[in-house]
């Protein structure tokens, strides 16, 4: 059973969500990157929930940097940053300790860990344990945006409604994309869509349902070549980090699927090369900025499913794990209607984290310096 993610550099999670904390440790990450705790708050605002649309667990997020930071700055050894639990009910899942929630990990975790479980709140396979994914996150974040390397996660598609899709063949275009949403707590690129995807949401509240969607993630300006082919394929980095979130269930990268569309050709499909000022590019990015498993330079583009919530409050058919006989459940609780909000941020730290890990495979002396001309 493995919590760790990466080669050079690794993430290790812990915790559980109504244990005293939940943590990370971020183990690789060269010294010298300055560390913003006012940034990393930033970011856990953002997947925090608010409004009646999300859950009404609240946690204030305190985070506490234990090591691997000094004065502002990475040392070079592990970070580790713990975020304690203060708003837990436990209370809330007693009367249904046996019953196996619909789409949880419930009957999974139970059957391995042959009934040690922690099964408040979905335990370790809580959602509460992305909070240290993306305080770490942002840290990777940060550095990446010092060597020019921008990420950024928005909501393509929820409830029926759709978003702009993100300018993948235009660098400054896209730019602005990201920075914009670097100033929104509901991550669209239209603003009139944002009250529409509420209202859809918020539907489902009241029928005691919940709603999933698409969301889209870009990365601009990564060097031509990072990545391995085959078994270490950027595809298959992302991918791997994407898919260890409980609530993604599918990622395509580009076009994706729709390479597989009536109609689809090689002719049509194919990203055809320009040379621009000396630098080689593609007129379209349907493979999402990724070929042969490395990055060829253009930005990296891809979509993540994210399911519908699966603590509902109708009536579900399930099994009482204690006896083995059929039952029904009604899970009570504080619960989200839709987490494609609040995933957002947790995607795109994962990203960061990936592609700090990605560069340090490619360039082992990365020290991820301040470029003021990044981005330029």
């Amino acid at each position: 059973m493995s919590n760790i993610l990466g080669k050079n550099i690794t993430l290790t999670l812990f915790g559980e969500s109504h244990g005293d904390a939940v943590g990370a440790v971020l183990d690789g990450m060269p010294c010298g990157i300055e560390v913003s705790e006012a940034y990393i708050a930033e970011a856990l605002s953002k997947r925090r929930p608010s409004g009646s649309g999300e859950t009404a667990r609240v946690e204030k997020d305190s985070f506490k940097i234990v090591s691997g930071v000094f004065e502002g700055f990475t040392t070079g050894e592990p970070i580790c940053i713990i975020i304690e639990n203060s708003n837990t009910r436990s209370a809330d899942y007693d009367a249904n300790r046996f019953l196996a929630r619909p789409s949880h990990a419930d009957f999974v975790s139970h059957i391995v860990h042959q009934g040690y479980e922690d099964w408040r709140g979905g335990g370790h396979f809580s959602g509460r344990l992305t909070a240290p994914i993306v305080a770490l996150g942002a840290i990777c974040a940060k550095a990446l945006e010092n060597v020019g390397v921008k990420v950024g996660t928005h909501i393509l598609s929820c409830g029926g409604v759709q978003d702009d899709k993100f300018c993948d063949t235009d660098d400054a275009a896209l730019d602005k994309q990201i920075d914009a949403l670097a100033a929104k707590h509901f991550p669209v690129l239209k603003d009139d869509v944002e009250g529409q995807m509420k209202t859809a949401i918020e539907a489902a509240r009241m029928n005691q349902d919940s709603i999933g969607g698409i969301i889209q993630t870009a990365i601009n300006h990564l060097p031509v070549g990072i990545g391995e082919p085959w078994f270490g394929s950027l595809e298959g980095q992302l991918a791997n980090a994407m898919l260890s979130i409980g609530g993604i269930k599918g990622i395509e990268f580009g076009m994706g699927f729709g390479f597989g569309a009536q109609g689809s050709t090689g002719r049509s499909c194919n990203d055809e090369f320009y040379n621009e000022g000396g630098t080689i590019k593609t007129r379209t990015n349907n493979n999402g900025g990724i070929n042969g498993g490395y990055s060829n330079g253009m930005p990296v583009v891809f979509n993540c499913a994210v399911k519908p919530t699966p603590s509902i409050a109708a009536e579900q058919h399930t099994v009482d794990l204690a006896t083995g006989e059929n039952a029904t459940i009604k899970v009570t609780g504080r619960h989200d209607p839709a987490i494609i909000r609040r995933i957002c941020p947790v995607v795109t730290a994962m990203t960061a984290i990936v592609i700090c890990d990605a560069l340090k495979s490619a360039f082992s002396n990365l020290i991820f310096e301040k470029d003021e001309t990044a981005g330029s």
